[in-house]
């Protein structure tokens, strides 16, 4: 189903709804550390370009009318809810909202968020101790809250994928992966053998579901 008219030019959805996912994640991740903030910065980043197109102006909408208009010549492009562009190309006959892609999308960007709360959880009771981060999260990949950080941004380019997120998205990722190396050389350095043990067991950032560190303590050493 789809809006009679386009809804776009709403600047002030623009601001609100980029405050609050921000807000929330910072909620979820609270930055401390200067690479805590680039992480966050650059997932804040993400977000706003994100909300720009969705309720703003739709740069990817425009950039690919001429293709859209001639493959499917019986959407609405400009309408709301043709910014669903993986609904509206796959010709679900439901509200995009209620379907695949937007139900799986709120799937990941739930569990993204959920799993950024429980590895700052861990961190947080593992400052206490300045000893090393194995449970929770951190007993199954050593960089949990960039991997939920990867997860949410997924999940929203499912549900509302643009050109500049798409673009955005295997350069933010690969700055996560940057950040989880500086921040793991910081803690060999810190550790030594223990994290270099550790670091043998636990992947960095896929899981191994038949495998579990479940040694040592919450750590007191911050890493994504």
């Amino acid at each position: 189903m789809q809006d009679a008219a386009p809804a776009y030019g709403l600047w002030s959805l623009v601001i609100v709804n980029s405050a609050i996912f921000i807000l929330f994640a910072y909620s979820f991740f609270k930055p401390q550390t200067s690479r805590d903030w680039r992480s966050f910065g650059a997932f804040s980043a993400f977000l706003v370009a994100l909300f720009v197109e969705m309720y703003g102006f739709p740069l990817t909408i425009y950039f690919l009318s001429g293709w859209l208009q001639s493959h499917y010549p019986n959407v609405d492009w400009f309408s709301h809810d043709a910014g669903h562009l993986l609904e509206m190309m796959f010709g679900w006959k439901t509200n995009p909202h209620a379907g695949p892609f937007h139900v799986l999308s709120f799937i990941f960007i739930g569990a993204g968020f959920l799993l950024i709360a429980a590895a700052w959880r861990v961190l947080y009771d593992a400052q206490q101790t300045r000893s090393l981060a194995t449970s929770g999260p951190y007993g199954y990949v050593r960089h949990p809250q960039y991997v939920g950080f990867v997860l949410v941004m997924f999940g929203f380019l499912l549900q509302w994928p643009t050109i500049l997120t798409l673009a955005m998205f295997p350069v933010l990722t690969a700055m996560y992966v940057k950040l989880a190396k500086d921040e793991e050389r910081d803690a060999r350095a810190a550790f030594g053998e223990a994290y270099a043990q550790y670091a043998a067991q636990v992947p960095a950032f896929i899981p191994h579901l038949n495998r579990r560190s479940g040694e040592g303590s919450s750590g007191g050493y911050r890493h994504g």
